[in-house]
């Protein structure tokens, strides 16, 4: 998987829990749970959509992984080329 198809699962986990954030023009940088204020059921919600789209578990270790779109871009193609 390289960088744009994970760009877009990740957008795509991430605008199911919150549809509300313009994912166009929101800040890859900007943490999730801070600027996008996505409360503790939402982030799950969204790990849980990313881990069922790779098919794997993602460990509570890694959440933090996943708290910025980049990192979060990141770490999907880690885990996908894995």
């Amino acid at each position: 998987m390289n960088d744009t198809q994970a760009r877009e699962l990740v957008l795509n986990a991430l605008a199911d829990v919150a549809p509300e954030i313009d994912t166009a023009t929101f800040d890859p940088d900007t943490s999730l749970r801070d600027g996008a204020e996505l409360d503790s059921m939402d982030f799950l919600a969204y790990v849980s959509g990313v881990s069922e789209v790779l098919d794997i578990d993602v460990p509570e270790d890694d959440y933090s992984r996943l708290d910025t779109v980049n990192s979060a871009v990141a770490y999907v193609v880690e885990k996908a080329g894995a």
